[in-house]
């Protein structure tokens, strides 16, 4: 993409309503563009990275089992009186007449929608273990939406439902999304570690929360600084079995995580001194398992091997995708704008033309445009009529993990500049060295996984 024909408006000024870095960021960079409050457009290079974002959420949901669908934003109160929570669930939920004065709701969660889905279309325990999800919009009307996407009252989630015969395997469910959040995370070059939380109007007594560690965290947590030396990384995991993804559970939850609504004083003081941490969170994800709740509530049964009718145990799994953004942008930045990790760049690299309009620098910012493209990438090419200054800074604040920069001294040596948007080391190397160094970088990443 040719800068001069994209729709990328800069800022050079901080909106006074940006409080925390990512906000901040994201207005600046042209990412969003608030309509309402806590309501945001999300405009080319923000959508874009959104898009990558549910990419890659799709892609490790299909990895593990699961099965996508769509459900509709609007949903019939009726369903959510079935199971008790229509007058529970407080003012945060958007209710809303149709004009046959049929009382509806903007769905915040969709555990009543897929219950009666489920109970529509299956009977019998063959049918079983199932896992359906979707990723959609939904809406919780906040009092006090701040922080940009970071809690605004429009957002952009998976939630995934997994129905069950039994209590075991339900709970191998659970251990099943926990490993492929793992794997969501870390391709996103985040660290997101589960810590024992509240389930809150979800209801159910076993749930993890995925936070992000960051100053800007809503949630303070507690925790053994050993936990984040946990990686997932490249390693294979059979998703159907009960042994390696409770293998997974019991590795990434034993050390003591939690958050302030579930911390406990006493269990933290057995964590040795200097492993002891107080920090604040960003949450990002959340799994439940809640049992027979909705599905006795709701009349969602199978029949089992021995003929009789019994409610499907059940659970939810969410990622925050649109806050996801956010939290990427608050653990990976610095003073000069955002530093996207390789997995989730909106563009592969950039390309800086110091001097537009020699021919000499024209021809070879083309030349290595079009190698990066035939390679399958996306390079951003900053052609404008800009002074130098102004493309770094720009390339700066939107935060390419790789640039290149082509000026006229350079090539009367035959070199071009490339330089690591993270470590803001630079080389000289010739143009087409440059390229396969960035396709190398992107094929490593292709060949994990990432």
């Amino acid at each position: 993409m040719r800068l001069s024909r994209y729709f990328l408006p800069v800022l050079k000024e901080t909106p006074a309503e940006a409080q925390i870095v990512s906000h901040r960021y994201m207005l600046r960079a042209g990412m969003i563009k608030q309509n309402a409050a806590g309501i945001y457009s999300w405009l080319p290079m923000g959508f874009k990275v959104l898009r990558k974002l549910e990419n890659i959420v799709h892609e490790e949901q299909m990895r593990a089992g699961h099965i996508p669908m769509l459900m509709p934003t609007l949903q019939p109160a009726d369903l959510w009186r079935e199971s008790g929570r229509y007058d529970d669930y407080g003012e945060e939920m958007l209710r809303i007449k149709d004009r046959q004065g049929r009382d509806m709701l903007y769905g915040p969660t969709n555990e009543e929608m897929i219950t009666d889905i489920f109970r529509s279309h299956v009977g019998s325990y063959k049918d079983l273990p199932l896992t359906l999800y979707h990723i959609q919009w939904k809406f919780r009307d906040e009092m006090r939406p701040r922080f940009g996407v970071m809690r605004g009252r429009e957002f952009f989630m998976k939630d995934g439902y997994n129905f069950d015969l039994t209590k075991e395997n339900a709970l191998h469910a659970y251990n099943r999304h926990l490993v492929s959040y793992l794997r969501t995370y870390e391709r996103m070059g985040l660290q997101a570690i589960p810590m024992r939380a509240d389930s809150g109007p979800i209801g159910g007594d076993d749930t993890h929360e995925f936070l992000v560690l960051a100053e800007t965290g809503e949630s303070e947590v507690f925790y053994d600084s050993a936990v984040t030396d946990l990686r997932f990384g490249d390693r294979e995991i059979d998703y159907d079995s009960h042994a390696d993804c409770a293998a997974v559970m019991e590795e990434f939850t034993t050390k003591y995580a939690r958050t302030d609504e579930t911390h406990d004083p006493a269990l933290f003081e057995q964590v040795p001194e200097d492993r002891r941490r107080v920090a604040r969170g960003i949450e990002v994800g959340q799994i439940f398992y809640f049992g027979t709740k909705y599905s006795e509530a709701m009349g969602a049964t199978v029949q089992g091997p021995d003929g009789k009718v019994v409610p499907v145990h059940m659970g939810s799994h969410g990622i925050g995708v649109s806050r996801l953004l956010g939290a990427i942008i608050e653990a990976s930045h610095d003073d000069k704008g955002i530093i996207w990790p390789e997995g989730v760049t909106p563009f592969h690299c950039g390309i800086v033309n110091l001097k537009q309009g020699d021919d000499e620098a024209d021809a070879a910012c083309q030349a290595l445009y079009d190698s990066l493209t035939a390679l399958g990438l996306e390079p951003l090419y900053d052609d404008r009529n800009e002074r130098a200054g102004g493309k770094f800074a720009t390339m700066d604040l939107i935060g390419l993990p790789w640039r290149i920069t082509v000026g006229p001294r350079g090539l009367k040596n035959g070199v071009v500049e490339l330089t690591s948007r993270r470590t803001g080391e630079s080389e000289e190397m010739p143009p087409e060295q440059a390229v396969e160094r960035i396709a190398q970088i992107y094929k490593g990443l292709a060949v994990r996984g990432i």
